[in-house]
C-alpha cells in the first residue's frame, strides 16, 4: 500500500525531469499561452515560443521557420542543434507559414505517439503566432519601404525647388534685368535719337521672345502644356506621330472614355508613355508599339501599357535610369511599374497608378 503510491510520486519526478511536461498536455499549451501574452515586443514572440516549446519538454533543441519565397528562414531557434530532428509544418488557414523543426531527446531515436499529438496541437498554436509575426514583418518592411519613398520623394521635390532657383535667379532674372534696361535706354532716345530707339525696340523684342521660350521651358519641366491644351489621350497621340515619322508604327487605344483624373497621374502617366516611346526607339529595334490605357473601377487604378514586337529584354540586361524613373515615377503615387518580356516577344512596360485623392490636397495643387 505504501510502495506502490511512492512508485508512482517517483515516476513522475523522474518524467518531469526527463522529459519535461510531455505527460500533462494541457499544462504545455497553458505554459506556452501564458510566456506570449508576457512577450510585448513582436519580435520577442517567436524566440519565447521556441524556448518554451524546448524548455516544457527537455527537448535539446528546436526551432521556428518562416516560409519566404526563396524558401525557409530560420527566425528563432533554442539549443544545441542534433543530427535526428522532427519537422512538423506550422500551418495558418490552410497556407503553411513555417515549420517546426524538434531535435530528439538523447537515447531516443523518435518521440512516442503520445508526444507526436502533443507536439502536433503545439505546432498548430505556433502557426498562428508565426502567421501574425509574418504579418508584422510584412508590416514592418512596407514601413520602411514607405519611409524610403517619402524621402526620395522630399529629395526630389528639393531638387527640383533648387532647379527651378537657379533657373530663374541665373536665367530668367538677368534676362528680365536686361528688357527693363534696354525698355529705359530706348524711351530716353525716343525724342533725341528715334532710330536708335527703334532699334532697341527691335532688340527688346527678340529677348522678350527668348524669355517667353524660357518660361515655356520651366512650365513645361513641371507640367506638360500638351494636358492642359489637348488631354492625356491626344497628348499622347500627338508625341505618337513623332515616332510614326521615325518609322515606328505606334497606335494609342483606350477601351473606354477615361474618368477625370488627378493631376499627378496624368504627368506620370504621360511620362511614363513618354519613356517608354523613347526605349523602343532607341533599344527595341520594333517595327510597331501599342499603348493602351484602361481603367479598373474596383481598385480605381489607371493601367497604362506599352507593348513592343522588338528584340525583348536580354537576360544580363540591367535597369538604366529611364526604366528607374518610371519605376520611380509610379512608386511616388503609391503604385507599380515592371518592364518584363511580352509573351510573344518583344517589351512589355506596365504601369499600375491609383487615382484615389484628397480633394483639399487636389485644389490645393491647383491653387498652386
Amino acid at each position: 500500500m505504501l510502495f506502490q503510491p511512492v512508485r508512482e510520486w517517483l515516476q513522475r519526478v523522474v518524467n518531469r525531469l526527463m522529459y519535461g511536461k510531455r505527460d500533462d498536455p494541457y499544462a504545455v499549451l497553458s505554459h506556452l499561452g501564458k510566456r506570449l501574452e508576457s512577450t510585448l515586443a513582436p519580435d520577442g514572440v517567436l524566440p519565447a515560443a521556441t524556448r518554451t516549446v524546448q524548455e516544457a519538454l527537455k527537448l535539446p533543441y528546436a526551432e521556428i521557420q518562416l516560409k519566404l519565397k526563396e524558401g525557409f528562414e530560420t527566425a528563432a531557434a533554442a539549443g544545441d542543434p542534433v543530427d535526428d530532428t522532427l519537422r512538423l509544418p506550422l500551418i495558418y488557414g490552410g497556407e503553411t507559414v513555417g515549420r517546426l523543426i524538434l531535435g530528439t531527446r538523447a537515447g531516443e531515436g523518435s518521440f512516442s505517439p503520445e508526444e507526436r499529438r502533443l507536439l502536433e496541437n503545439l505546432a498548430h498554436q505556433v502557426g498562428v503566432v508565426a502567421h501574425a509575426t509574418h504579418l508584422t514583418n510584412e508590416a514592418i518592411s512596407l514601413s520602411a519601404d514607405l519611409q524610403r519613398s517619402r524621402g526620395r520623394l522630399v529629395t526630389a521635390q528639393e531638387e527640383e525647388r533648387r532647379r527651378l532657383r537657379r533657373d530663374l535667379h541665373d536665367g530668367l532674372g538677368p534676362q528680365l534685368a536686361g528688357l527693363t534696361m534696354t525698355a529705359e535706354a530706348a524711351r530716353d532716345l525716343i525724342s533725341t535719337d528715334p532710330e536708335r530707339a527703334q532699334e532697341l525696340l527691335g532688340h527688346l523684342m527678340e529677348r522678350a521672345q527668348d524669355a517667353v521660350s524660357d518660361v515655356r521651358r520651366l512650365v513645361y519641366k513641371l507640367r506638360p502644356p500638351a494636358l492642359d491644351a489637348l488631354g492625356l489621350l491626344p497628348a499622347l497621340r500627338a508625341h505618337a506621330d513623332h515616332h510614326n515619322d521615325g518609322g515606328i508604327r505606334v497606335t494609342v487605344e483606350a477601351p473606354g472614355a477615361l474618368p477625370p483624373l488627378p493631376a499627378a497621374v496624368e504627368v506620370a502617366a504621360y511620362r511614363i508613355v513618354m519613356e517608354a516611346l523613347n526605349n523602343v526607339s532607341r533599344h527595341a529595334d520594333a517595327r510597331n508599339c501599342e499603348v493602351c490605357l484602361s481603367m479598373n473601377e474596383e481598385s480605381e487604378m489607371l493601367i497604362v501599357e506599352a507593348s513592343d514586337d522588338g528584340r525583348g529584354i536580354g537576360e544580363d540586361h540591367k535597369p538604366g535610369v529611364g526604366l528607374s524613373s518610371m519605376r520611380e515615377r509610379a512608386e511616388e503615387l503609391g503604385g507599380s511599374c515592371i518592364v518584363e518580356s511580352a509573351p510573344f516577344g518583344g517589351t512589355r512596360v506596365r504601369a499600375l497608378l491609383p487615382c484615389v485623392q484628397d480633394v483639399a490636397d487636389e485644389t490645393g495643387i491647383r491653387e498652386a
